[in-house]
């Protein structure tokens, strides 16, 4: 019998009140997952051959009293930190599963990188129709790519050209009962097509 990889009550450590009880859930159910991930796909991703990445779990260290909402790990093509470069990550939401490449609001190059997704906005285009953008990781909610269109796109990345603290996020949402009724297979597999497809992005990123 095939055994899933996430369930319920992964998904329900977001609900826990207080930020020891939090954690305490986070570590104990969520980030050995983390782990997991982080060997497998580090590996994948290096092995598109741009850069070799290494898997970052998020720590939340500098919390003192607000629980996390949400949690991840991210690959960058760097040992020490990944915030200020893009980066792709795998974490959770109360309510989904998210995958993604990020360029977050430490990042330096963001002009640069808007820049160059504009003239190349068919690798976000052309993505299946399932995938998302978002202007804040700090928020669960997104956008789906065929619905807000080039013009949608085209102010995300403007924004992330002028405004300091715009962001780009671009991927696939999962909702929670969704993830929790794949297996392992099914659900590394699912990962697997969505940073294949990333990857794509990516190299247009880092000006591949």
């Amino acid at each position: 019998m095939d055994i899933n990889f996430w369930n319920s009550e992964d998904f329900d450590v977001f609900s826990i009140p207080g930020l020891e009880n939090r954690m305490s859930a986070l570590q104990r159910l969520v980030q050995p997952k983390f782990a997991t991930l982080g060997e497998h796909f580090s590996l994948q991703l290096s092995s598109h051959g741009t850069d070799e990445f290494f898997p970052h779990i998020a720590k939340h260290a500098r919390r003192t009293v607000n629980p996390p909402n949400d949690s991840w790990v991210a690959f960058s093509p760097a040992k020490r930190g990944y915030k200020a470069m893009p980066h792709f990550q795998i974490g959770l939401w109360n309510t989904h599963l998210f995958i993604i490449l990020a360029i977050i609001y430490e990042n330096p190059n963001k002009p640069e990188i808007a820049e160059r997704l504009l003239k190349r906005m068919e690798v976000l285009t052309t993505l299946p129709e399932t995938y998302i953008v978002s202007g804040d990781h700090m928020k669960p909610e997104a956008e789906i790519i065929q619905e807000i269109g080039e013009q949608g796109l085209e102010n995300l990345l403007c924004r992330l050209q002028t405004v300091k603290k715009a962001e780009f996020l671009v991927g696939r949402h999962l909702a929670r009962d969704k993830a929790a009724s794949l297996t392992n297979e099914q659900f590394f597999s699912f990962v697997e097509e969505t940073f294949d497809r990333l990857l794509t992005v990516y190299d247009v990123v880092i000006g591949k």
